[in-house]
């Protein structure tokens, strides 16, 4: 059974002046263990692939397939709980909560506390490069680039085996982001986990495991 597939997947929305199709008739699949580029220019589609992918839209016509089941017939709270981590260009950390308690919150919205929270929170936070002395800091304390991290292992510590990162090294210098791409590479081929990266940057790209080609809102090629 395929892990995730994107099943004659289309997009669209309507503006003031006119109905946009964003994502035309996408077919594709992802497995666990590889890495996937999705790369395009501004207002490829790319964003809101990834967005269908991560169950927070739902298609307007065929479908995202999750371990054989559509999405639209899953708790797609639950999906992105349990199975889906979305990683930001922005981050999305909680501001008012410390590294630490921003990792542990994932884990507790699936019940998972006290001693053995820390500890998973502890062991992925220094997983990715985050030092103890670190881990009371607040986001505001941080850089762009351990922020990222601390997002990351917050994905992490949370268990999800679908790992969806949108443009996460745009916010980031070029040794942040080597070090952001690094971590999701290993995610992938050392973790078992499957990897999918919205991307502008053609040398981020060139090193998944399979490169996703949108343009006007088509699967042009893939790599």
């Amino acid at each position: 059974m395929e892990f995730l597939k994107a099943d004659n997947l289309s997009f669209s929305y309507r503006n003031k002046y006119q109905t946009v199709d964003a994502v035309k008739d996408v077919s594709c699949s992802f497995e666990r263990g590889r890495a996937y580029a999705i790369v395009g220019k501004s207002g490829s589609g790319k964003t809101t692939l990834l967005s269908l992918l991560a169950g927070l839209e739902l298609p307007s016509g065929g479908a995202v397939v999750f371990e054989g089941t559509p999405t639209a017939k899953l708790d797609r709270d639950h999906y992105r709980r349990d199975h889906a981590a979305v990683i930001y260009q922005n981050y999305n950390l909680f501001p008012l909560l410390t590294a630490m308690e921003n990792v542990l919150y994932s884990m507790k919205l699936k019940g998972v506390r006290g001693k053995a929270a820390r500890e998973r929170a502890e062991k992925e936070l220094s997983a990715v490069g985050i030092a103890p002395e670190q881990f009371k800091r607040y986001p505001a304390q941080m850089s762009g680039g351990e922020q990222q991290r601390v997002a990351i292992a917050r994905a992490l510590a949370a268990g999800n085996e679908l790992i969806l990162a949108d443009e996460p090294t745009g916010n980031l210098d070029i040794t942040n982001g080597d070090q952001v791409v690094s971590i999701l590479l290993r995610l992938a081929h050392e973790e078992n986990r499957c990897v999918i990266i919205v991307t502008h940057d053609l040398e981020i790209a060139a090193q998944a495991d399979e490169i996703l080609m949108m343009k006007d809102g088509v699967l042009e090629r893939d790599a």
